[in-house]
């Protein structure tokens, strides 16, 4: 009889094992997102093409401006990335307690392999070129600390965007460790941390504007793990199908509001006050991921093939496309004029060699390590296999 229970017990924790958790819509907002800084970052070089990169302004200082949306659209991905890990958490406790070394495992397996392979690319394309680069910001990038040099004002050609992965892993170097007390503590501990963390930077905006330090601010604005800790609790809460929230979060108004929201920031229009900007495109996330996630009033549903498509490879979008952007500079060279067909041209065959490149990486470099990493996985995403 206990042999029989036994075996029962075995087979339905083989079945949750085996079944995926679901969330749709996800990796419509990552495509969205990841899209986004494709066009803002060729938008920036659009000069190697002898085009004019200030077609979406300037900023105070005379430089070409990019689209807003691809800054925000980074705060789009930390929401995302903490929602989803901290969900998958919560199942994964359902079953035991958590295995704090297979979560490093599986970040290591995801964000390592094409992390380190674009670094090096990076770095030979500079030497090949004779870019001149300043050796000592090399270390951060190695040693997951990108954020340093995008502080300071000192990246590497080609890296910049890296500051966000450092963020990020920065992030999941501790939050394993919050994860593991129990769902209420969580929430708490979040909501405090949430707190502490715009209190800080309130404090450093003060300091910038009365003293003109800037670094402070700069640090807590680049190195936003609150923005991830407001992913955590929407987690906890839609894990815990907290009425209120799901009401607020789901209804018509919000998830309009939210919507139109975005659309300014894509229009570089989205500006209320820029010491709490990124906090309230961090809400906007959050109800654009619930409208996804429950189905309910969503406006436009993000569930289809072409995000799907297009979601699944965000990682190697955002991570492959400024050595892109600069080799097709150096095959096409300078256009002969400013015509609409010419940037056309170059949005087009910049977005199509990324897209396609980051498939070629995912499907032949990543997934060897991605079914690797699902040795050490407990709950399994089928809403995304990116970035977890």
């Amino acid at each position: 009889m206990r042999q029989t229970v036994a075996t029962a017990n075995n087979n339905e924790l083989s079945s949750i094992n085996n079944a995926p958790v679901y969330l749709p819509g996800l990796n419509g907002l990552r495509a969205i997102a990841a899209l986004a800084v494709v066009v803002s970052h060729t938008t920036l070089a659009l000069d190697e093409f002898g085009l004019d990169p200030n077609i979406f302004g300037a900023d105070m200082e005379g430089k070409a401006r990019g689209l807003d949306l691809a800054g925000n659209g980074v705060t789009i991905f930390f929401v995302l990335s903490g929602f989803l890990i901290s969900f998958l958490l919560m199942k994964e406790k359902e079953i035991h307690p958590l295995k704090i070394k297979d979560f490093y495992i599986r970040r290591a397996l995801r964000i390592w392999p094409l992390y380190y392979l674009y670094l090096a690319l990076a770095l030979l394309t500079a030497f090949l070129y004779h870019i001149p680069i300043n050796r000592e910001m090399i270390f951060p990038y190695v040693f997951m600390a990108a954020n340093i040099p995008f502080i300071l004002q000192m990246t590497l050609p080609f890296l910049s965007h890296y500051w966000s992965l450092g963020v990020e892993e920065q992030f999941y170097l501790f939050f394993p460790q919050l994860a593991r007390l129990s769902n209420k503590r969580l929430l708490n501990t979040s909501l405090i941390l949430i707190g502490f963390f715009l209190l800080l930077k309130v404090l450093c905006w003060f300091l910038q504007k009365k003293y003109g330090y800037e670094i402070p601010l700069a640090t807590i604005t680049v190195t936003r793990f609150h923005v991830m800790l407001m992913g955590v609790v929407a987690a906890i809460l839609y894990y815990q199908e907290n009425k209120l929230f799901l009401l607020v979060s789901t209804h018509k108004v919000t998830q309009a509001l939210a919507w139109i929201g975005l659309i300014f920031i894509a229009m570089n229009r989205f500006h209320f006050a820029s010491v709490i900007d990124g906090e309230l495109v961090a809400l906007i996330a959050v109800v654009l991921i619930m409208g996804q996630v429950t189905k309910r009033n969503p406006i436009i549903n993000l569930e289809n093939r072409v995000c799907d498509f297009i979601g699944k490879i965000s990682y190697g979008i955002y991570v492959i496309h400024p050595l892109l952007i600069f080799y097709v500079a150096q095959v096409t060279g300078k256009l002969s004029s400013q015509t609409f067909i010419n940037y056309l041209f170059v949005y087009t065959i910049i977005l199509l060699a990324t897209i396609v490149v980051a498939y070629l990486s995912y499907t032949y470099y990543e997934k060897p390590f991605l079914r690797w990493k699902q040795k050490f996985t407990t709950i399994k995403s089928a809403a995304s296999m990116q970035r977890l």
